[in-house]
């Protein structure tokens, strides 16, 4: 694509500057003038108001209007593809998180962290599934595999997930097809469902946090609240814990959590699973769990939702700090983009003010590496997470 022949926005004065500062987006109210009107999802050139040259990015309606893929005066070819998907690619390598014996499930491509707004990636053993999160990214879905068969050949299959409700039809492979999934984390194992899972069928964020539950787990009893397919359950059932139970509201997710307790071949005496409202429950429990685990759904996708969001926190922490064993630890986490970590960190205070318990903060969690935040675009930080000791 000659960038030349596409439309070009021009800012207003003065608002160039976060774009100069390398941040990939462009608001709706810093447009001065559009040549020509771009449609949802096209390619569109950036320049200041003295017709300076600022980037180039997809457009889309609303608030945020480009997402900004290059600051250079480049063309957008399959070069420009097999670079940006090389570079991310060596990084995860130097991380050492494609390791066939311990380790093959990881995140590609993290949208702006890796300078690609919109667009995730992940890899599962030798699949890898594409998920755009706007128009523009699932405009680009066949060149986008035509660079991943160049830079990562050895991976046989690669499967198109939109996220968007208006895209979500189209999912499809756009190489190989489905064949039975099992990857490994820490040398777990895991079935992976990313045709009907969640996100691209794991949660990948929390293999660092998983780890670390599990070497706290040892002769502990937990509990694993909004389980999904068993993470936390599966790291402290190898960190050896005395029981685990895996609580969740889905039955869907109770059984991808059994599935992967017996594909271990995990004591299953040593398990149980339990359908229920995480809040409702932990009031009925008595104080015999050593370690309980909060890792609710974003409680707030926008910032309307903000303040609702913060009660929702306040009012779980409030639960599970009550009714945790004195000396016990609560892992609890937010990955709600519209709630910083200050915020976050108020509302478990105030949980635990109300709950009328001694609490300190032993670790402060966050996103792994392969989900990497740029310092151009601190708003990439979203997953917060504390260990609680509770007195």
């Amino acid at each position: 694509m000659k960038k030349e022949n596409i439309p070009v926005i021009q800012l207003k004065p003065g608002k160039e500057s976060s774009l100069r500062r390398s941040h990939p987006w462009v608001f709706s109210g810093a447009i001065a003038s559009v040549n020509q009107m771009p449609q949802a999802g096209e390619w569109v050139k950036v320049v200041d108001a003295q017709g300076r040259f600022l980037g180039a990015g997809h457009y889309h309606e609303g608030s945020i209007a480009v997402r900004i893929l290059t600051f250079k005066d480049v063309d957008i070819d399959l070069d420009f593809w097999i670079n940006q998907l090389t570079i991310a690619w060596q990084s995860r390598i130097s991380l050492h998180l494609n390791q066939k014996e311990k380790n093959t499930i990881f995140r590609w491509i993290h949208g702006e962290g890796d300078g690609l707004p919109g667009l995730i990636m992940d890899v599962y053993d030798t699949t890898v599934v594409i998920q755009p999160h706007t128009l523009g990214m699932y405009n680009e879905a066949e060149i986008i595999a035509k660079a991943i068969e160049v830079v990562a050949p050895e991976l046989d299959t690669i499967y198109l997930k939109p996220s968007e409700k208006q895209m979500e039809a189209n999912a499809q492979y756009l190489k190989g097809e489905k064949t039975q999934a099992v990857a490994l984390e820490h040398g777990l194992k895991y079935n992976i469902d990313w045709e009907k899972g969640q996100k691209t069928g794991f949660f990948i964020d929390q293999r660092e946090n998983r780890r670390l539950l599990g070497e706290m787990s040892t002769n502990k009893k937990v509990l694993n609240t909004f389980c999904y397919s068993g993470g936390f359950s599966l790291t402290a059932l190898q960190g050896g814990a005395s029981h685990v139970d895996s609580l969740d509201s889905s039955q869907h997710a109770l059984d991808l959590t059994l599935q992967n307790v017996a594909l271990n071949g995990f004591d299953e005496s040593k398990h149980a699973v339990i359908k229920a409202d995480a809040v409702e429950y932990i009031k009925t429990v008595g104080n015999d769990y050593d370690i309980i685990v909060l890792d609710p759904p974003a409680f707030a996708k926008h910032l309307s939702a903000k303040h609702k969001a913060v009660q929702g926190y306040r009012k779980i922490n409030e639960a599970a700090i009550k009714k945790i064993k004195p000396g016990g630890l609560i892992f609890t986490f937010s990955c709600s983009q519209a709630v910083d970590k200050e915020t976050f960190k108020g509302a478990i205070v105030a949980a635990a003010i109300d709950a009328g318990r001694r609490v300190k903060i032993l670790h402060q969690l966050h996103q792994p590496a392969d989900h990497p935040i740029s310092l151009f675009h601190p708003e990439g930080e979203y997953l917060k997470g504390l260990v609680l000791e509770v007195i």
